[in-house]
């Protein structure tokens, strides 16, 4: 069985932590055989750990988790009542028109193909992204996403339909690797070189909420993954 992943917080109320991207949080009724965070926390933590949210399971960053039942109704509570702020960050395919914007297209299940949003006019849910570009580079870009919880998906979906969908997304997605010969004049390396990233480059990097002991608002924070943050070097370097 794999190791847990990373914990970067952790008292008697709750344990966050930072899932890998291509893990999914739970069980996936599709595929009930697929290793999932939860099932690693129950074998190492005991089954009385129970998540409060969810992220994509493309996605990385942190999952948080209460450890006793009040401590879990106080939090999901909070992500029901989208009181709780979300902080992803993304590289993206195309550079957006503005340097802060805020996308707020209605989304419901796109019936063609169970497990993908659409955007619709009417009869869907409300869905608010407030988006900040961080550092752009020619074709791509930084950037970071809020949100107060949020639909599955969400995040993806408001990229794409803004014309800049995430890297790597193979579902919302428009194939565009990031290569390193892409970037660096000149490049001599592999003839069948690799993308600088392979899976999809959103990474949820900050929690905001109010404590369920102390009632105090906390931040939890989780660093970029390693490919990422190797990535944005090459960026930075030769893009910029």
């Amino acid at each position: 069985m794999p190791p847990l992943p990373p914990v970067v917080c952790e008292d008697d109320a709750l344990i966050a932590f930072d899932k890998p991207g291509g893990l999914p949080v739970a069980s996936d009724r599709r595929d009930k055989g697929r290793t999932n965070l939860m099932g690693l926390v129950h074998a190492a933590r005991g089954p009385d750990v129970a998540n409060v949210h969810r992220i994509d399971p493309e996605a990385s960053g942190l999952v948080l988790c209460a450890k006793t039942r009040p401590a879990r109704d106080f939090l999901s509570g909070q992500f029901q009542a989208k009181t709780a702020e979300i902080i992803y960050e993304a590289l993206v395919v195309g550079s957006p028109a503005m340097d802060l914007y805020t996308v707020d297209f209605v989304l419901k299940e796109d019936e063609a193909a169970p497990g993908r949003l659409c955007v619709v006019k009417k009869h869907g849910r409300a869905a608010v992204t407030e988006i900040r570009v961080l550092a752009r580079f020619g074709r791509f870009a930084h950037v970071e996403c809020r949100l107060c919880a949020g639909l599955p998906h969400q995040v993806r979906v408001h990229l794409a339909a803004s014309g800049t969908p995430v890297l790597n997304d193979s579902v919302y997605g428009d194939g565009t690797p990031l290569l390193l010969s892409g970037l660096k004049r000149g490049y001599k390396g592999r003839d069948e070189e690799r993308p600088l990233i392979a899976g999809l480059a959103l990474h949820v990097g900050a929690l905001t909420l109010i404590h369920p002991v102390s009632r105090e608002r906390i931040t939890l924070q989780a660093p970029w993954p390693n490919d990422f943050a190797v990535a944005l070097k090459y960026l930075h370097k030769y893009a910029k």
